[in-house]
């Protein structure tokens, strides 16, 4: 007969043994769920404090750039949102190549983007040199209202009434040499798809800037939230980063704070000239064209490249590609 096979002893991982055990046998404090949410919510707390103190040591010098004629400012402020996305834990990831002045023969750059978090001003502001234009009621915001007028923000109450003198501001802004951000879909998403863009946010790069009468030149931007505890971030991680609906953004970034292993990519497809477009219409759809289908492929975590939006509005590089994902 046969004899029964011998039962195998369980063994106990160090890790995994229980916190009544003394630390002499191996113990780990990270092993619990419970011990890794207190890890955690200490991660947040050294992040903000971080964070503030970085800012609070940036004001003045930037305070006093603004007074300095010269570049100075707008690169200060670039190396300030660098450094928060670098304190935050983000790591921020450029695909396709920056458009810049001299290559863009002296024409100002309004870069249009989709917008999903408060996250999206500190990702591109660290990486491109521009302006932002942001919603009235920011300028009442304690704190963050000084961060954003250091960094010569353009506020706008989006009013019938007040449009032609804000329009008129921003043309200014950019024919003094700045360029701007833009964020035509006019309130934040969920970050699983691109809302449509309002045609109207583009009549600031209607008519000349430029000493030779020239238009600024628009430079369609996809930022997407693909790294979630250094892995692709899917459907169901993705809204973390998500900043939208009557959300605040001090719980907003409690949560955020918490993780680790964060990635923004950035993909920056070719730039558009207003002047070969019939209308702002077209010129809204053939950007939100690219910028949708360029998010559409990162979210899918499939290798994206820069999209020539035409004239007529759609993406010839990624004609199949789905703007939902």
């Amino acid at each position: 007969m046969t004899p029964a096979p011998r039962r195998l002893k369980a063994m106990r991982l160090p890790l995994l043994r229980r916190p009544a055990e003394s630390l002499e046998e191996g113990w780990n404090a990270l092993a619990w769920p419970g011990n890794r949410r207190i890890v955690r919510k200490l991660r947040a707390i050294r992040r903000g404090l971080v964070i503030v103190l970085w800012t609070l040591l940036c004001m003045p010098v930037q305070g006093m750039l603004l007074l300095i004629p010269g570049p100075g400012k707008v690169s200060f402020a670039r190396f300030y949102w660098a450094g928060v996305c670098r304190l935050l834990g983000l790591r921020v990831r450029v695909i396709g190549a920056r458009l810049k002045r001299q290559a863009a023969g002296g024409r100002p750059i309004v870069y249009v983007s989709n917008h999903s978090s408060w996250v999206d001003v500190p990702v591109l502001g660290g990486r491109l040199r521009a302006c932002f234009i942001a919603k009235n009621e920011i300028s009442r915001w304690p704190f963050i209202s000084w961060i954003a007028t250091l960094g010569r923000t353009v506020f706008v109450h989006r009013r019938r009434t007040t449009t032609g003198r804000e329009r008129d501001e921003m043309r200014t802004r950019l024919a003094a040499g700045d360029n701007l951000f833009l964020f035509p879909e006019g309130t934040t998403s969920d970050g699983s798809r691109v809302l449509p863009f309002r045609s109207a946010f583009f009549s600031v790069v209607e008519g000349a800037v430029t000493p030779d009468g020239k238009p600024p030149l628009v430079q369609p931007v996809s930022v997407v939230y693909d790294r979630l505890a250094y892995l692709p971030a899917g459907r169901a991680t993705r809204p973390l980063f998500a900043w939208y609906g009557d959300m605040d953004i001090g719980s907003h970034f409690w949560r955020l704070a918490q993780h680790r292993g964060l990635r923004a990519t950035v993909l920056l497809h070719a730039p558009l000239d207003p002047a070969t477009f019939p209308s702002r219409k077209a010129l809204a759809q053939a950007t939100w064209s690219a910028v949708s289908m360029g998010a559409a492929t990162l979210r899918q975590n499939r290798p994206a490249r820069p999209i020539t939006a035409s004239v007529e509005g759609t993406a010839a590089e990624a004609a199949d590609t789905p703007a939902f994902a």
